[in-house]
């Protein structure tokens, strides 16, 4: 009887531990799609909005925390500290601005040109053209100070350009032209992950571009952002904030009428790993006419 209990044991001991196992790998596979704990502030362009700005400085900490502006996108020769672009943050109330600025990836992937990166509370990334910055930016150790801020719960903002680059895949990426919507450059930072990210959408019309690459690309989600509106993103969900409208963009989703997209207004909830919409009300309620149908018929 006693081999009995202890054969027993060591069996549920082997049981315990398996279960251990297993729960640690489905942990380890259940990542967030968006950053946790930090937080991304992603704009559509314009910036004119002050309200998008002040989000951005209550999620970093304060107007006094270290910010740092990364204008590479631009496509200048150069950017010191009277650059105009840092007139909307100064007016804005941030005190603590640094611009860092390369077109050398060698230069970014050394610890003494991320080390403001390291220090800061917040990054922020002006419009341009995005491959610039990946070109310049990605997989090096800039690329992972940012990881590093995001991990310690800073705050990542872009507009325009500096929008496309958080997400994974990079739209707009070709360095040809602003037009080609799957170019040469395909990758981003990650930061938002299985994404596409648009800006610009209803100010220039592209409210339709997102479909080409969502049906190349069923797996991703696409994110259409007009300007002066953003998304905060925390963890798995995000919120519309701003003066207009976005569109999301998923090959399992359309609307009752055949629609490929449907809009999100400032206030309204979409859960990135659900990729479910919401209109807070009294009670939470799932979005009117989008169907769990897939494109392909």
């Amino acid at each position: 009887m006693l081999i009995t209990k202890t054969r027993t044991t060591t069996l549920f001991r082997h049981f315990l531990l398996a279960m251990l196992t297993l729960s640690m790998f489905n942990l380890s596979m259940a990542q967030t799609i968006g950053p946790q704990p930090g937080a991304l502030v992603i704009v559509g362009g314009g910036m004119q909005d002050p309200t998008i700005l002040q989000r951005f400085a209550e999620l970093a900490g304060g107007l006094d925390e270290s910010i740092v502006i990364i204008p590479t996108a631009g496509g200048g020769d150069n950017y010191d500290e009277i650059w105009p672009g840092l007139r909307q943050f100064r007016r804005a109330g941030f005190t603590k601005l640094t611009l860092i600025h390369t077109y050398d990836p060698q230069v970014a992937d050394t610890d003494e040109f991320a080390v403001a990166i390291r220090q800061a509370a917040g990054v922020w990334f002006t419009g341009g053209r995005q491959w610039r910055l990946a070109d310049s930016y990605l997989n090096t150790k800039v690329h992972d100070a940012l990881i590093e801020l995001l991990d310690r719960g800073g705050v990542i903002g872009g507009s325009s350009a500096g929008a496309t680059i958080l997400g994974s895949y990079l739209a707009r990426g070709d360095t040809q032209n602003n037009t080609t919507m799957m170019g040469d450059h395909e990758v981003g930072f990650g930061f938002l992950r299985e994404v596409a990210i648009d800006q610009h959408m209803l100010r220039r019309n592209r409210q339709f571009d997102l479909i080409e690459i969502i049906e190349a690309r069923p797996e991703l989600l696409g994110i259409g952002l007009d300007e002066d509106t953003a998304i905060v993103v925390q963890g798995d969900r995000f919120e519309v904030i701003g003066q207009s409208y976005i569109a999301i963009f998923d090959h399992d989703h359309m609307l009752d009428s055949g629609g490929r997209f449907y809009f999100l207004e400032p206030g309204d909830i979409f859960d990135l790993k659900a990729r479910q919409a919401f209109r807070p009300q009294r009670v939470l309620q799932p979005f009117e006419r989008v169907l769990p149908q897939s494109w392909q018929h």
